[in-house]
């Protein structure tokens, strides 16, 4: 790859294009953000009932500050790069064409789905108030960004170069090694076995899990103190990402560890710290997340599942569901009722429920548990099951903090790292289909050349590297923000909406140049796009994400 031994002209002049992009972006988001707030707020204060009545421009007001946002950290990768040098032609068409698309949907209209788009006039902008805020930068980076010739060049790039816009992302030396040795394992373990697994509705191999474990992924963030190898979050990104673009069952093993682990680090009484951590980081101990419930879903506070004190234990009864990976754990975090007169949030607690370990022929050897295995299109490899307790039973020193009625507080605080990783585990799967793609289009020959050649195939291509590129750049920021100590419920809510968004993209345009074939269930492509499909549902739907990064922008609530 082409790297820039020094800032060239065009290099100063995209930089300071940026600088400006940020200020018009910012500036309409401003605009944007009082006519939506004079939609929903009586005497300064925001009311439920007109956001529910003005979802659309409150979550067209959300999907609009990812892009602002997107447009933020765009121009900051591109001053980090540039700064040390390796801001080369694969970047640089990176950022042109991602800053000029960005810029020409905020004002043409943003698609929160395949059906929605919306535009400034549903967040109640006038066309001229836009064009108030569009400067000549603005307008140059339209007129020059997303071009054919852009598009061109940069598909000539990634077809000499295999993986040149990974090795684009940014990364310092230690992430980047990290990146380099998951990759080579997901090479080698992950990916050719991938399809097997998905087809025969099988669980990833014990052998896969303890290499895992070797690699440190179960304790990657956990604390040197209790066993684990005490990084931070960005890493955890990087080894999200590439295990999930071998496959998102096995990306998302980590998922539960990382859970189960902020959990009881956070909330957890020493004693838990010191029994549990060590196990978990060494993958001695498979956790599992038990919080979603048949007529809950995302509203947590009327959760039913209850717990009844009895003695030195407590006796859980009720039916959980969409429980990932339960069969094989040795412990749930689980998400409780202990005080019935309590009610929404209040009255919840978690449990760490030690459980023996089952397999398909006994799920559950455990007294009062019993399951019903739920079959899904894609995220396989761990299998998703509806659990009902009836009277299980849990140690009392297994609450977590041993305090009643914290659960809801404990949940809350592991939000941004899930949906952090979340967003990691997307651009994985948005990478996957990429990769699929380009290889498919390279090889197939129709009219005496690769489909690669035609434009319409390439600009599909080209475009999944570019949203990818914004994706890794919202979920990195993201992801440091929380390395860094500060609030980012905010920043971890933007890149786990755009990223979902951007794998389902990407596979569904994968499967198109695929042709036929892509809906062939012996091609990668047909899995993906299963897998992906999960993204925009889980650790909050696309729906309920905007509704939340909505509130923070309009009145700071969650």
């Amino acid at each position: 790859m082409p790297m820039a031994a020094s800032r060239t002209a065009a290099d100063h002049d995209l930089h300071d294009l940026a600088r400006e992009a940020v200020v018009a972006m910012e500036a309409i988001l401003g605009d944007a953000t009082a006519k939506v707030r004079g939609k929903v707020t009586v005497e300064g204060h925001a009311l439920g009932k007109l956001f529910d009545r003005e979802q659309r421009a409150t979550h067209g007001l959300a999907w609009l500050a990812t892009y602002v946002e997107a447009v933020k950290q765009l121009a900051a990768y591109a001053e980090r790069m540039a700064a040390s040098g390796t801001f080369g032609e694969v970047e640089e068409h990176l950022t042109w064409i991602g800053l000029g698309e960005c810029l020409a949907q905020t004002i043409g209209g943003i698609p929160m789905s395949q059906g929605e788009i919306v535009r400034p006039s549903d967040m109640g902008l006038s066309m001229a108030q836009v064009a108030a805020r569009l400067t000549p930068g603005v307008e140059t980076l339209i007129a020059n960004g997303n071009t054919a010739e852009r598009r061109a060049r940069l598909m000539d790039l990634m077809r000499q170069s295999h993986g040149a816009t990974v090795g684009a992302a940014g990364l310092d030396e230690t992430l980047e090694s990290i990146r380099e040795e998951m990759r080579r394992f997901a090479d080698a373990e992950v990916v050719g076995h991938a399809q097997s697994w998905h087809r025969t509705n099988s669980y990833i191999p014990y052998e896969v899990l303890g290499q895992m474990s070797e690699l440190g992924v179960f304790g990657l963030t956990i604390p040197e103190e209790f066993g684990g190898m005490g990084l931070g979050k960005e890493s955890m990104c990087v080894v999200s990402e590439e295990l999930s673009r071998g496959y998102i069952g096995v990306g998302s093993l980590g998922t539960r560890s990382e859970i189960a682990a902020e959990l009881i680090l956070g909330g957890g009484t020493p004693e838990q710290k010191a029994k549990w951590l060590p196990k978990i980081a060494s993958g001695e101990v498979l956790p599992t997340a038990v919080f979603t419930e048949p007529n809950t879903g995302s509203d947590l506070a009327s959760l039913k599942t209850r717990a009844v004190r009895e003695g030195d234990v407590y006796k859980v009864y009720g039916n959980k569901t969409w429980i990932t990976h339960p069969v094989r754990a040795d412990l749930m975090t689980l998400l409780v009722r202990t005080n019935p007169k309590e009610p929404g949030h209040r009255g919840l607690s978690m449990l760490l429920a030690e459980k023996p370990r089952g397999d398909d022929k006994n799920p559950f050897p455990a007294k009062g548990m019993t399951g019903t295995e739920i079959e899904v299109l894609g995220y396989r490899g761990m299998k998703e099951y509806e659990i009902a307790f009836d009277g299980f039973e849990v140690k009392a020193e297994n609450l977590l903090g041993g305090v009643e009625g914290m659960g809801f507080k404990q949940l809350m605080q592991t939000f941004e790292s899930a949906r952090i990783q979340t967003a990691a585990r997307a651009i994985g799967v948005a990478q996957a289909a990429m990769e699929q793609a380009m290889q498919y289009a390279t090889n197939r020959i129709q009219f005496s050349r690769p489909i690669a050649d035609f434009p319409r195939v390439a600009d599909k291509i080209v475009m999944m590297a570019v949203e990818i590129m914004i994706a890794r750049q919202l979920t990195y920021h993201a992801a440091r923000e929380k390395d860094s100590g500060r609030r980012c419920d905010l920043e971890a809510g933007m890149a786990k909406l755009y990223g979902a968004r951007v794998a389902w993209a990407n596979a569904d345009n994968a499967v198109q140049v695929h042709g036929g074939n892509g809906f062939a269930l012996e091609f990668p492509i047909s899995r993906i796009l299963c897998d992906a499909r999960i993204l925009n549902i889980f650790e909050g739907a696309a729906e309920i994400q905007a509704q939340v990064i909505a509130r923070r922008l309009l009145d700071g609530t969650n």
